[in-house]
């Protein structure tokens, strides 16, 4: 523990405990636990290294009006100190210290205290953190707390209640075990306070066989008792506690293992069975919950190794446990509501009941719904629901409200459907397709009504949005499952449709859009005519008055032409009449009064010329204009969305290129490209004389993700002048996987600075060259610009990337000279906003820029030519020098540390909380914000 930590303690612990002088922000009191959390797993022992700290606790809790809050605190801070056995032991010994704080809350209520949450919570968590070992467990008896703590199980609070449940299934699940440790058992029929108890058979069974004391088998015993009485209860007011009971349960299932979960099923097995038969709608999921999490076969694996578990099957297995939950969910089955019915037939197949009878049950449950407002025949339906179950549900689906919630709910769970067998499912996945294409028309409007269909419930569906959205949802999932093709031309009719109605809501377009391209993805466009209705019904939707709807169809312009050449099913974007002809309205779309629009466009217009970078193709006058648009963009655009897309624009044609042409030099400037080979004078020409100007943008903007976009291009042009130099090895590693990269920090950034993937065809090394290069193509200026950012993230993977480029040229060993091509390789800074920054940097470690300082530079001229440089008045100094003076190593070390790595330390933590002691010494003081998560 840092000592000066150790030395403001007693100070602090002293502010806490005066009476009226909480804290303004209770997160630092959460911030203070889990500062003492961290040293207590670290070993430290507080009570031993902090005295203060239990003479804290007593003080508050002998105080007659301690402050709610921390009196909180402290119920949590005594079950943090007593947690281990040696600890728990010298707070015994301090006095009965233990006994005081958790005192049988009659003296908090009676105080006043009790009735605020944030104490009865307190309370709870500190008695949670205390039972980490056998001792914590008799104390817990030996005070008779078992019984307050059933009592806040059932608190109003829902946040106190759900504490007790952890704490009661931590009693039941690991104190089994912790308890078991003792050796000094006690079998007889007497608690450890000396009352007579009549132990039931099999918990004391329990207790004997995991060599436990009489204390667990004790408090077991009265859980077991409180959950029994509760799910009895059939009182509206008593509703809660036998939901709580239902909730313990569920999680005390999940947890158990044999013998214990044999005994917990027998002695609830009566109670469960007479609630399933009472057919309360307000317990039915709980209920099922609590069933399957039992017997569930997933609840046969072990949860560590996911191995099968055979005790745990002869347990569930015993006639001795109880009735088995088969029996039950069939009833419930067999029982419900029609509500119920459908919502439990998707917990079954959600849960991966294991009973196949039940998953046919529960899979023809939810296709009735479907088969009943369509009027279609699903085979599979036949055996779902009672005679009676089926006129209520049919009867339920004439109201609105109930027909589309279970109508989603249905359809939502549909590719849970296609997931199970065939002998569980006859019915057909052609069979479920045309279902959902019937339902969509009939919201659509454009479906007749059907004889066997109902009729009031085609009045509630006609434009309802919510089941158009499930039934694209659904049938995108079915795509891919086997014979859906044999009704492709049946989905794009319907598709096609929707996408023409005027009176389709922007958001089931966009579903409609996705549906549409899951499915071309998967399948052909079957014929020539559908594929001209489209193209009619997209041309019209571009231009649509609803901005959402112009970017959704913007989107599935760029992702059709995105879909792989190599998938046979799939046309390239050149072959693809459907995306050329809507060439012009990408470009139009450039000019969208919204932002959003035009950010789409600009994506759709990259993936759309994709095919032509790939194949080195030269640039059409229409690509030429548009480079000149997206630059206009890039520097007069007010959104930031349109500017991140341009970058990202080039990044994409720049690294499609590299990839397609990777024995070639790295393009510097248009002038130099004009005596590179025909092969690369086409679309080159026209990337590299743009690089410049986007990278100096870029750079410039005010927004950090453009920066961040732009230093991505800055990688992508270090990756193709240094790849020939054989530093691919240190640029390809991953974020996670960089050598370099230090241990992150919880709220550090990530991924932003690591060297590019892939790696360029080796070529002729001439390091002075390449640098050079990156001077005059301003990758230098962008990066050196970005380390001295603002943003962190910019920072951080500028930081990244200067070190690559040091590593690639620079040798790092101590003494080490760079190679006389790379020394003569200099660079500018007047001028330039960073400029400064490295001058001063440069002075500290004895390095003069070459020339005198000229005044009225206008901007950062980069060149290696130093005779005119020094004409021109500017001083310049070598990039190898200006590298190695960075202290890259130690700066990337900062930027990788949180933000607050300094304000979030625990010794400012506890300056903070004791700066509240002055404010409250003087009233004239300014109020003091405390650090918070």
């Amino acid at each position: 523990m840092d000592g000066e930590c150790v030395k403001l303690l007693p100070q602090l612990c002293k502010v806490l405990a005066v009476s009226g002088k909480s804290l303004p922000d209770d997160t630092s009191l959460e911030k203070l636990l889990d500062w003492f959390s961290g040293l207590t797993n670290l070993g430290t022992g507080l009570v031993e290294a902090c005295p203060c700290l239990p003479a804290f606790i007593s003080t508050v809790i002998h105080n007659a009006s301690p402050d709610p809050t921390i009196l909180s605190f402290t119920f949590k801070l005594t079950g943090l100190l007593a947690a281990t056995e040696s600890s728990f032991k010298l707070l015994q010994e301090n006095s009965l210290l233990l006994g005081s704080v958790f005192d049988p809350p009659h003296r908090w209520q009676e105080a006043g205290f009790w009735d605020d949450p944030c104490v009865r919570i307190g309370w709870v968590q500190g008695i949670r953190a205390m039972l980490q070992h056998p001792p914590a467990l008799h104390f817990l008896v030996e005070s008779d707390f078992t019984k307050v703590l059933l009592r806040l199980q059932t608190d109003t609070s829902l946040f106190v209640a759900a504490a007790a449940n952890d704490v009661l299934a931590h009693i039941l699940v690991t104190q089994s075990q912790l308890s078991g440790k003792c050796v000094d058992m006690e079998r007889e029929e007497k608690s450890s306070i000396g009352k007579t108890v009549t132990m039931d058979a099999d918990v004391q069974r329990l207790a004997l066989t995991l060599g436990s004391s009489s204390d667990y088998a004790t408090v077991v015993m009265a859980i077991l008792e409180h959950v029994k009485a509760s799910l009895v209860s059939k009182e509206n007011k008593e509703r809660h506690q036998t939901l709580q009971g239902l909730r313990l349960l569920i999680v005390v299932f999940g947890q158990a293992r044999a013998p214990l979960l044999g005994i917990l099923l027998k002695a609830v097995s009566e109670p469960l069975e007479a609630l399933v038969a009472e057919g309360h709608s307000q317990l039915h999921l709980l209920l099922l919950d609590v069933l399957l999490t039992a017997y569930s076969c997933s609840s046969h694996d072990n949860p560590t190794t996911g191995q099968h578990n055979p005790t745990r099957d002869q347990v569930l297995n015993d006639p001795d446990s109880g009735q088995p939950a088969d029996s039950l969910i069939s009833h419930m089955l067999d029982t419900y509501k029609p509500p119920e019915l459908i919502h439990a037939g998707a917990a079954l197949l959600r849960r991966d009941h294991r009973d196949l009878s039940h998953k046919a049950k529960a899979a023809g449950l939810l296709l009735l719904p479907l088969e009943m407002i369509t009027g279609l025949t699903l085979p599979g339906t036949q055996s779902a629901g009672s005679a009676e179950q089926r006129c209520s549900l049919a009867e339920l689906m004439n109201s609105k409200t109930p027909c589309i919630s279970l109508l989603c709910v249905c359809l939502t769970h549909a590719t849970l459907l296609t997931c199970t067998p065939p002998d569980v499912l006859p019915c057909p996945i052609g069979s479920l397709v045309t279902v959902i294409l019937s339902l969509l028309r009939i919201c659509s409007g454009q479906a007749p009504i059907s004889p066997i269909g109902s009729s009031k419930a085609y009045r509630n569906l006609i434009g309802c949005g919510k089941v158009q959205r499930c039934s694209l949802e659904a049938l995108t999932a079915l795509a891919v499952s086997p014979g859906a093709a044999e009704r492709m031309s049946e989905v794009f009719s319907v598709l096609i449709e929707y996408l023409d109605n005027p009176d389709s809501e922007p958001t089931v377009l966009h579903k409609s859009y996705q549906t549409l391209l899951k499915w071309i993805s998967v399948l052909p466009v079957p014929s020539s005519s559908i594929r001209d209705t489209l193209g009619q019904v997209v041309r019209k939707r571009v231009c649509d008055v609803r901005w959402e709807v112009r970017d959704s169809t913007v989107e599935f312009l760029g992702d059709l032409a995105a879909l792989s050449p190599s998938n046979d099913s799939a046309q390239c974007a050149s072959e693809n009449p459907l995306v050329c002809s809507f060439t012009p309205h990408l470009v139009e779309a450039l000019q969208d009064p919204e932002s959003y629009v035009r950010a789409s466009a600009i994506k759709a217009l990259a993936q759309t010329f994709t095919l032509g970078w790939q194949q080195g193709a030269a640039p059409s006058q229409q690509q030429t204009a548009l480079v000149k648009q997206l630059l206009d963009i890039l520097s007069g655009d007010t959104e930031g969305f349109p500017r991140r897309a341009v970058i990202r624009y080039f990044s994409s044609w720049f690294s499609l290129w590299s990839q397609n042409a990777p024995g070639l030099p790295p393009p510097r400037s248009s002038s130099s490209s004009s005596s590179s080979s025909s092969s690369s004078s086409s679309s080159p020409l026209l990337l590299t004389s743009s690089v410049g100007s986007v990278l100096s943008l870029g750079s410039a903007d005010l927004d950090w993700e453009v920066k961040v976009h732009t230093l991505e291009l800055a990688r992508l042009l270090l990756h193709r002048a240094l790849s020939p130099l054989g530093a691919s090895a240190s640029l390809s590693g991953s974020d996670a996987a960089s050598p370099r990269q230090p241990a992150p920090h919880p709220y550090a950034v990530t991924g932003q600075w690591a060297g590019p993937g892939g790696q360029g065809e080796a070529g002729d090394a001439d390091p002075g060259g390449a640098l050079a290069g990156l001077v005059e193509q301003g990758v230098l200026a962008v990066l050196l610009s970005g380390l001295f950012d603002c943003d962190r993230p910019v920072a951080l993977k500028a930081c990244g990337l200067l070190m690559d480029l040091r590593d690639a040229v620079c040798p790092t060993p101590a003494g080490a000279a760079p190679s006389a091509a790379v020394a003569a390789v200099t660079c500018k800074l007047q001028g330039c906003s960073w400029g400064k920054e490295v001058e001063a940097l440069l002075e500290r470690a004895g390095v003069v820029a070459n020339g005198s300082k000229g005044e009225g530079s206008k901007g950062c001229d980069w060149t290696g030519d130093e005779e005119e440089e020094e004409e021109e008045g500017g001083g310049s100094v070598r990039v190898c020098d200006v590298l190695r003076s960075l202290d890259l190593d130690e700066r990337l070390s900062v930027l990788s540390q949180s933000s607050d790595h300094v304000q979030n330390s625990p010794l400012s933590l506890l300056q903070d909380i004791l700066s509240i002691g002055d404010r409250h010494a003087d009233p004239n003081s300014q109020e003091v914000i405390v650090d918070c998560y």
